[in-house]
């Protein structure tokens, strides 16, 4: 059992007079002294400290308020999502899921032990109610790894009440800065223990251990530059592919947690990295790229399960909303959202298995392994202005035929696979012209413009004939219990009329396109 909050807070360094007097900041009241608590904390990770490297916290407290587990998320600066579990003698499982797309098979250990005494105060306003809690907290810091050193200091932390508002702890901010107080420089206790215990000479920010590149990965002469700046066609490429790995690895989290959107945002990041695999071809070697492509298709499939439903469940909902209710007979709204909230559960419950599963941590070791060891062809030191735009091109080329073919056809099934196959193609073109934006400049942005604008298009078309498939089937199950499947057939024909609109739309619209498209 977990329970979550948003974590509003300020860190400052204690200066030599203490805390000072807080009664003057505007629309503090009182102060209500909490006398002190004695907390000790042991913080876990990796041997490499891969969740300190991406700011990440997981520890095990006891004393004050809220003994237990906690494992917290960067949001903003100041602001962090802190996952709370039970107190037990070994990290729960549910906090071991959130973090295993970052430590997959490494032990997390105990790493750093904080004991701090915390003297506390509330700040309430003139109706009692808590405005945030202020703290002086005397530290002692002792690292359990290397040669367990250890560091001391005092400092105030400054915590907003839940449903706050972040204004005020600006009112404080002035307060104590005009008594001489200044924000601390690490970003967290945990930070400054890290830095403060080290080891001499060792830096206190490990960077995480690439995985071992697969054993049939190719040697190569062409090695890509340190993580900088993009020069050649290789860095841009390799950049795009690390912003995309580093994408699945930061949504992981958010998907087990069920957070609103994310499914899609990760099902995205799997298709761009799919899709600059097969764009790319003349950067990266596709000996080692079109076997993680075989894994990202699966990957985006099992996540598409949940997605793809959502999208369905939203359109026909709100097709059945503009019906006036004299047109609405039976229990159509019950059906569909019965259909969406059971298809939901279920798919859930199996990307989170997904997640959980051999193959897809494998999948995150070999991203991280290309990244280490870029199977990189010659053209990848290359211009990226001649062979980004190359590559480019031929993309657009396909979809252009794709288009011409589709409008060749007459409507029906087979138009609707020809436009959905334009769809996909239009798809790795503008993620293409997203990789190479940043060296193309204005054709590729312009370009990513064009295909999103087709890609609108062309999707409603697509989740025309999906929702038109899914009334059928719904249709039948109300049919089957002896209700009316007359609203089913209106919102079927309006579907019809949709995928017609936007049929007649695509030739201008693929027009407009062509003539505006540099490449």
């Amino acid at each position: 059992m977990t329970d979550t909050k948003r974590e509003v807070e300020r860190k400052y360094e204690s200066g030599d007079s203490g805390l000072p007097d807080l009664t003057g900041v505007p629309g503090v009241e009182s102060i209500i002294d909490r006398g002190v608590a004695h907390l000790d904390a042991t913080y876990y990770d990796t041997a490499d400290e891969r969740l300190a490297a991406a700011s990440l916290t997981l520890r095990r407290r006891t004393g004050g308020s809220d003994a237990g587990w906690h494992l917290k998320f960067p949001v903003a600066p100041g602001v962090r999502d802190e996952i709370h579990a039970p107190l037990s003698d070994t990290l729960p499982e549910s906090l071991a899921r959130l973090v295993r797309s970052r430590v997959r098979d490494t032990e997390l250990s105990p790493v750093v032990r904080l004991r701090s005494d915390r003297d506390l105060r509330h700040l309430l306003d003139a109706a009692g109610r808590l405005l945030a809690e202020i703290s002086v907290d005397a530290v002692r810091a002792e690292r359990l790894t290397g040669n367990g050193g250890t560091a001391r200091w005092t400092e105030i932390e400054v915590e907003l009440a839940h449903d706050g508002d972040p204004a005020f702890l600006d009112k404080v901010d002035k307060r104590l800065r005009k008594a001489g107080i200044r924000p601390s420089k690490a970003p967290s206790k945990l930070a400054r223990a890290l830095a403060e215990t080290a080891p001499t000479g060792l830096s206190e920010e490990v960077a995480p251990v690439p995985a071992p590149a697969p054993a049939a990965a190719p040697k190569q002469k062409h090695r890509s530059r340190p993580v900088g700046k993009p020069v050649t066609a290789g860095d841009h490429v390799l950049a795009y592919v690390r912003a995309q790995r580093d994408a699945l690895v930061e949504l992981d989290p958010a998907v087990r947690q069920d957070v609103p959107d994310s499914v899609h945002r990760m099902r995205v990041a799997t298709r761009r990295l799919r899709s600059t695999f097969r764009s790319f071809r003349s950067v990266l070697d596709r000996e080692t790229t079109d076997p993680i492509g075989v894994d990202l298709k699966w990957l985006a499939a099992e996540l598409g399960l949940d997605r793809d439903q959502e999208v369905l469940a939203e359109r026909l909902l709100s097709a059945l909303d503009e019906l006036p209710d004299a047109l609405v007979s039976g229990p159509v709204r019950e059906r569909l959202t019965a259909w969406s909230e059971t298809g939901h559960r279920g798919a859930h419950g199996k990307v989170t298995a997904v997640l959980d599963s051999r193959r897809y941590l494998t999948l995150l070791d070999t991203l991280d392994a290309l990244l280490a060891d870029p199977p990189l062809r010659k053209k990848a030191a290359g211009d990226p202005g001649k062979v980004l735009a190359k590559d480019v091109s031929k993309d657009l080329a396909k979809v252009s035929g794709l288009v011409t073919q589709a409008l060749d056809l007459p409507p029906g099934h087979d138009r609707d696979v020809a436009v959905h196959e334009a769809r996909k193609k239009t798809k790795r073109t503008r993620y293409a012209a997203e990789a190479a934006g940043p060296a193309l400049k204005a054709p590729a942005k312009d370009l990513v413009k064009n295909m999103k604008a087709l890609q609108g298009l062309l999707g409603d078309h697509q989740d025309s004939v999906m929702a038109r498939r899914t009334l059928r089937e719904l249709s039948a199950v109300a049919h089957a219990a002896g209700e009316s499947a007359f609203t089913h057939g209106l919102l079927y024909g309006h579907e019809e009329r949709r995928a017609e609109i936007a049929e007649a739309a695509l030739p201008e619209t693929w027009t407009s396109i062509r003539n505006s498209t540099d490449f």
